[in-house]
Formats: C-alpha cells, structure tokens, sequence
C-alpha cells in the first residue's frame, strides 16, 4: 500500500508508469497477433475460449516472472561465447522464439499459398490445429515475449508496483482487443497474410537481437503501421469497388 500512494502521490511516478504501460502495450502487440493467427484456426466454439486462457497464461506468467526480477537480471548475464559474442540465456531463448515464430509463419503461408495437401516438411495436409496444441504454442511464446517485455520494464524502472501495475494494464488491453483483432484478420483474408509476415518480420528480430544485433523497435513498429496503413486503403478500395459494383446493378433497367 505504501509503494501505491507513493506512485499516486509522484509525477516522475505516473510518468514511468504512463511510459511503461505504452510501451508493454505495444510489445503485445506481437503476442496478440500471433495468438489472433493461431486461435482462428481452431473450430470456432473454441477460438475464444483460446484466447482468454493464452491471454491469461500470459498474464499469470509475466507476474511470476516479475516476482523473480533478480533471476530475470540474471538471464541477460553471459553463459558462453561463440564467434566473439557471448550468449546468454536470453539470447537463446529469443533465437529459439525467433526460429520458431519464423517457421510457423512460413508454414502458415505455404499452406495460404497452396493449399493443396502434401507430404512435405510443412505439413499442409493438416489445416487445423488441436486446442491442446494451440495452448502448447501460445504458451511457448508467451514465456519468449513475457521474458522480453520484463526485462524491458527492469531497465525502465526499479519499482516493482510500476512494472505489476503496467503489465496488468497491458495484458488487460490484450484481453479486450483480442477478439476484435481476431475477427477482423478472419473477416479479411489478405489481412492473414500481412499478419503473417509481421510474424515473419518479429521471428527475424528475435533471432538478430538474440545474436547481439540490436534492431530499434521503433523501426520495426514504424513499417508495421505502415504496411498495415496501406493495407486499409486497400480493403477501403475494395469495399468502395464493391458498393459502386451494386449501385450499378442496382441501376441496371431490368430486361422485357
């Protein structure tokens, strides 16, 4: 209680704490899209479902992780070196959620791009997923984001209050904007594939920044929003073809 009325009481406190929300929210981001791709390919009475127990998880998980902020601190500490770099356990924990968020995605768009069943690495035979499996999956990368987003709050701030208040507030955002975000990438085929390769594009910042180089965020969001930008003026285009499509129609004399 005394931390709370500390925070309510500084404005360096309600800073750090605006700061932090906007950040974790924006980190989640990733985390939602890929739980929006994954949960829709479940049937639809459970994709819902899906998404409340992988928001949850995620909740719970960076809570837990917040209580051992010392053990976080000393995930960043090196364990070995390999050609000159000197690898921690959250660099391999970020190349092992890069690899595998970059072969999901990849997998995911062979089978949006031939969808024909076949025999191969991918697996395109198999469209849908288990729930058992999709938790496995959500689970897995809410642990890599989870870690990601406390150790990015530890080096914005050293009260703990802040950080539990923040990830509270942001996983909150998580939960209420998942099912919109989900429904709108399965009302919008060419959305799922520009979701996708956002997942491609975060899979590949994972592995670099696990390999020591730093990719600015701001950067990655910035052509996020921008590719996402575009793609609204085309769904925009379409609807508007669309409707002058029907007026026509609507305005065609009809035949004696």
């Amino acid at each position: 209680m005394e931390h709370l009325a500390a925070i309510a009481t500084d404005p360096a406190a309600w800073a750090a704490l605006a700061t932090l929300i906007a950040m974790e929210v924006v980190l989640g981001i990733d985390n939602l899209i890929f739980i929006s791709i994954l949960s829709n390919k479940l049937p639809e009475g459970q994709r819902e479902k899906a998404r409340r127990i992988g928001i949850s998880l995620a909740l719970i998980m960076r809570l837990a992780l917040l209580s051992t902020v010392a053990f976080i601190v000393q995930l960043t500490q090196p364990i070995f070196t390999l050609f000159d770099h000197a690898f921690s356990w959250r660099d391999l924990i970020l190349i092992a959620g890069g690899l595998f968020l970059v072969w999901k995605a990849t997998k995911e768009i062979h089978h949006n791009v031939d969808p024909t069943p076949t025999d191969d690495v991918f697996d395109t035979s198999k469209a849908g997923i288990g729930f058992t499996a999709a938790i496995g999956q959500i689970l897995l990368l809410d642990l890599v984001f989870s870690i990601d987003s406390i150790i990015t709050a530890v080096g914005m701030t050293d009260n703990l209050a802040i950080m539990f208040i923040a990830v509270i507030v942001a996983v909150t955002v998580m939960l209420v904007a998942a099912t919109p975000l989900a429904n709108f990438i399965a009302a919008n085929p060419t959305v799922v594939m520009l979701a996708l390769g956002f997942l491609l594009l975060i899979g590949t910042t994972l592995i670099a920044e696990g390999f020591g180089a730093h990719v600015p965020k701001g950067y990655v969001y910035a052509a996020m929003a921008f590719s996402a930008g575009v793609e609204t003026l085309n769904i925009l285009a379409r609807r508007a073809a669309r409707r002058k499509a029907g007026e026509k129609q609507d305005n065609t004399p009809a035949s004696e």
